[in-house]
């Protein structure tokens, strides 16, 4: 069978998208999401139910449009070296957003532990808040997803080296030590003496967390079914770097807020 190239048809390298309705439902959908976990969190009484509405609709249509984007590179070669650079450059602007808003969460947290305001006893931790012990589980914590970050960097080597069973392994077992890891923060929060809804460094971060499983998961999936080769992985590249700044977020935070913060 003759070979079929792109530049048959087109005479540039870049892939101009078909009209997709998933941006548009995205965008509402996470406005919907965000407004009700505001609401939920101020206590009004149709706020947990936008906010699972809005997740929901986020999901179904993040889904969705991710698996455009795997059939367009997957299966219909638009993804040239041009456009994964393309892929490439966006997502670390998006790494570069998700800093600057755990910057801003880290400067309220330095300005209300450094001059407590008198609502809250001036003093910190905050009056009737016990602060968590960091060598419990947070130090647990801290040990199980750096070893995630070592065993998906394993994962990610043995893929550009050709081997499908060290990158099967490696991804796996940092999926396994993701769940552990969400699994004993919920632990942690049913045990303290306040809820997520009250620290949003940890909550935010837990969040976080799942969305990179979830990232991992899809780029295990993928290896699985033959998707990725040692030079067209870029999917699962984004998901590994995800995966270390969220490493790197929980490092500062264990120093922090659990270390220093309970001092």
């Amino acid at each position: 069978m003759k070979n079929i190239n792109l530049n048959q048809y087109q005479s540039h390298p870049y892939h101009l998208v078909d009209p997709s309705p998933w941006p548009i439902l995205v965008s509402f959908s996470l406005l919907s999401l965000t407004t009700g976990a505001v609401m939920y969190m101020q206590g009004h009484p149709k706020g947990e139910l936008l906010l699972i509405l809005g997740l929901s609709l986020t999901i179904t249509g993040m889904g969705l449009w991710f698996r455009d984007i795997i059939t367009e590179g997957t299966y219909q070669g638009h993804h040239t070296k041009q456009v994964q650079t393309g892929l490439i450059i966006g997502f670390v602007l998006f790494i570069v957003s998700e800093i600057f808003a755990f910057f801003s969460i880290f400067w309220a947290y330095f300005y209300a532990s450094l001059s407590p305001a008198i609502e809250i006893g001036g003093v910190w931790p905050p009056l009737g808040i016990s602060a968590l012990d960091p060598f419990s589980i947070p130090l647990l914590n801290t040990f199980l997803l750096l070893s995630s970050g070592a065993f998906v960097t394993y994962g990610h080597h043995a893929l550009i080296a050709g081997d499908r069973k060290g990158a099967i392994l490696g991804t796996i077992i940092t999926i396994i030590l993701a769940v552990i890891f969400t699994a004993l923060q919920y632990v942690e929060y049913s045990e303290a003496g306040f809820t997520i809804a009250d620290s949003v460094s940890t909550g935010l971060h837990g969040l976080h967390v799942i969305v990179g499983t979830i990232f991992i998961l899809v780029g295990f999936i993928r290896i699985l079914n033959y998707h990725l080769t040692d030079t067209h992985h870029i999917g699962h590249e984004a998901g590994i770097l995800y995966w270390h700044f969220v490493d790197i977020v929980w490092l500062f935070l264990f120093i922090a807020v659990y270390y220093w913060g309970g001092m």
